[in-house]
């Protein structure tokens, strides 16, 4: 259990680069607290004691404004940001490493009893104030953008955005997958957006990484070249990226929306 309690606290630092220290995590994030309680109340909902695990429930929302039934099963280094607002059916399922900003709601469309809420597989990253509806597959590493409405199944790895929700990108293409690979390498992560949508500052970090990107790769091949001459300058390795280098300098002021 305390390993467990200890694994969503570093998920917390892995998503949240406002994140200071663990007892900060551990006692001022309601994301964490709504989670933590969640499971307990899961636990009871398991063995039969219903009307405790309700209990729970409430609590729980009335403490930090986000309701999770205790039939929901979440999986492992769930992430709530922010957090208020957020709302959790009783048959909706959760996997690993899913992150939900505020106002998401993961609702039903309809009164029959069995399973009427959505599953979201592993990774899925749901924008603010977006509606996930309905006993639909949301495939794992997919991304819904920030007040979409979605009733309709997402295949693995897509973006879908607007009302209803449509799919306007699938990660596809080389040039893309080495994109989101440059992105994790310097911690980029976009508020729950894609490149397909209005946002000119992601634009251009966008246009940064294929620039970063395209450099590596013709300094790759010129090491190459000068290896095949016996020239072994290109030996050295580069130094690593550290999160540190990205983190916002104490003091100034985070975009409209973000931290």
């Amino acid at each position: 259990m305390f390993e467990g309690i200890r694994e969503d606290i570093r998920s917390v630092f892995d998503r949240d680069p406002a994140a200071r220290n663990s007892v900060e995590v551990l006692l001022t994030y309601p994301g964490l607290h709504a989670l933590l309680l969640h499971r307990l109340a899961h636990w009871c909902w398991l063995r039969g004691l219903k009307l405790l695990a309700r209990l729970i429930s409430t609590f729980s929302r009335w403490a930090t404004g986000i309701e999770i039934h205790p039939g929901a099963k979440i999986g492992r280094r769930f992430f709530i940001d922010h957090g208020m607002g957020v709302v959790i059916g009783e048959t909706a399922e959760v996997g690993d490493d899913v992150t939900l900003y505020h106002g998401v709601t993961l609702g039903g469309t309809s009164w029959n009893k069995g399973k009427r809420h959505p599953t979201l597989g592993d990774g899925v990253v749901v924008g603010a104030g977006a509606k996930v509806l309905g006993p639909i597959l949301v495939g794992a590493g997919a991304r819904v953008g920030s007040n979409s409405v979605v009733t309709r199944e997402v295949p693995a790895g897509a973006t879908v955005v607007g009302i209803p929700g449509r799919v306007i990108s699938k990660p596809d293409t080389e040039a893309e997958r080495h994109r989101e690979e440059m992105a994790k390498k310097i911690g980029f992560e976009a508020y729950g957006v894609t490149n397909d949508m209005p946002d000119p500052v992601q634009q251009a970090i966008r246009s940064l990484l294929d620039h970063m990107h395209a450099v590596d790769t013709k300094i790759d091949r010129m090491c190459s070249a000068l290896r095949e001459q016996g020239i072994r300058g290109c030996d050295e390795k580069l130094p690593a990226l550290r999160e540190s280098d990205f983190e916002m300098v104490e003091g100034s002021e985070p975009p409209s929306g973000d931290k």
